[in-house]
């Protein structure tokens, strides 16, 4: 038995706990204060938007601007979330100070003139960047600012969506599928915590979503089973199409991506495709409701995410044409993120699923709100905690199954190509040699495979 009641190990814990908590308060509320006026500025920008509608024409123009501000201003920090995610796996020449004024300004553009782009990208490179710069000011060493840009990686992700569990989940989850990063549980959910707080101290507000309604099934092996068993497998079923819109979403960014590179030389010129085509698409379709993040509505009956929790909110193809907007939006260069817009994929299609399997809708709504994020982003614990976190605990067995179920039925996919695979979601799968989720999705690369394959017979077989 020791001879003192606390032994050396309890005060290198104490010591270690505020050695962090000084360190990451200052990172987190410079973080949640720049987030907060990001939310502000992106608000104001959609709802100017709204109110003139014209400002969609010039969108491929927008795009143009986006690419010179990155090639004279922005520079490498255009791989964004990729890049932090490198520095963290193999520390390089860091996170530029230029990359979280450079990413706010080019998402507002996109926002601005109607571009199909999210905010979480946004956040996590500001977060990223305000931690790189204090980890910089503070001159740490290689493992402390490890994880320091994994503070505000949890920081951004936890003030832009206000919840500070799931941003700190999120960042130890998200940098390896199969490993979470444990050593950085400490400052991860300080710096989330805080710039979550921070976010609601300015005086801004997130979206509120409800599960409105019960079961409509009877309860199966009741006498038994605390869960309805025909509800459960419905929810299974959902989910493994849930996984599946994953899968779909990250290979469309890669193919597009992939194939614009191909047929256009120069890079402005990608933007400027992107743009008409959104622009085409819109006039096509004859309404707005997939252009920007979906959240607020711009005519009363518009298709939201907010809709989508209510019987008739969304279209059978709503979930896909978001998917087709996004993914050329982000697939041709334009910035914010994706996570916003896989919440309406998500809600869009629970919508759906829930009239063909006669099932609760804003209870599948919410399902699929959290379950195509974790497809997506190979993150099914922090999507688990989100559903727990934005919509109450009531359905936390629900939540997990949707997620964990999206996860393995999205395969080796994902929007974070810098991803590491520690361990093959399948034993002996097809991706268990490959080190990233980059050499899982190019292996993959269907249509760019085609292509470049087409492009090497016209060459062999052009005329001299």
């Amino acid at each position: 038995m020791p001879k003192t009641l606390f032994s050396s190990e309890h005060f290198s814990v104490l010591k270690h706990v505020t050695r962090w908590t000084v360190l990451i308060l200052p990172i987190a509320i410079t973080i949640g204060s720049v987030v907060a006026f990001f939310l502000w500025l992106l608000s104001a920008a959609i709802h100017f938007r709204f109110g003139h509608t014209w400002l969609l024409f010039l969108l491929p123009v927008a795009g143009v601007l986006i690419h010179f501000i990155y090639k004279f201003v922005g520079k490498n920090s255009e791989k964004g979330n990729n890049l932090i995610m490198e520095e963290i796996h193999e520390p390089g020449g860091g996170v530029p100070k230029r990359m979280a004024p450079v990413i706010l300004l080019t998402t507002v553009i996109t926002h601005l003139f109607g571009g199909s782009a999210g905010r979480e990208g946004t956040a996590v490179q500001i977060g990223g960047s305000i931690a790189g710069m204090f980890g910089n000011w503070f001159k740490l060493n290689a493992i402390d600012m490890r994880m320091v840009l994994i503070a505000g990686i949890a920081a951004g992700f936890g003030a832009v969506f206000g919840t500070p569990l799931t941003g700190a989940v999120f960042a130890m989850e998200v940098l390896t599928i199969g490993s979470m990063q444990y050593d950085a549980m400490l400052p991860a959910l300080i710096a989330s915590v805080v710039a979550d707080f921070t976010v609601s101290a300015l005086g801004i507000h997130h979206t509120a979503y409800h599960i409105t309604e019960a079961a409509k099934t009877p309860y199966l092996l009741s006498a038994w089973l605390p869960f309805d068993l025909l509800l459960l497998a419905k929810v299974i079923a959902a989910s493994a199409f849930f996984g599946l819109a994953s899968y779909l979403f990250a290979g469309m960014v890669y193919e597009i991506k992939a194939v614009f590179q191909k047929i256009f030389k120069h890079k402005w010129l990608i933007l400027v495709a992107g743009g008409v085509i959104i622009i085409g698409l819109t006039y096509l379709i004859g309404k707005p409701d997939y252009l920007s993040l979906g959240v607020d509505a711009e005519y009363p009956g518009a298709i939201t995410i907010p809709s989508a929790f209510h019987p008739g909110g969304a279209d059978t193809w709503s979930w896909l044409w978001k998917t087709i907007y996004t993914t050329l939006t982000i697939g041709t260069g334009f910035k914010g993120g994706e996570v916003t817009p896989l919440f309406y994929i998500g809600a869009t299609l629970g919508n759906t699923l829930s009239v063909i399997l006669n099932a609760p809708v804003s209870l599948f709504a919410a399902l699929g709100f959290i379950a195509v994020f974790a497809g997506a982003t190979n993150t099914p614990l922090a999507c688990t905690f989100m559903g727990i976190e934005l919509f109450g605990g009531e359905h936390a067995l629900l939540f997990a199954v949707a997620c964990f179920t999206a996860y393995f039925f999205s395969g080796h996919s994902g929007i974070y190509s810098s991803q590491q695979i520690a361990v093959s979601k399948i034993s002996n799968g097809d991706a268990a040699g490959d080190a990233s989720l980059a050499l899982a999705m190019k292996r993959r690369g269907y249509l760019h495979q085609k292509l470049m394959k087409y492009n090497l017979y016209t060459r062999r077989n052009r005329p001299t």
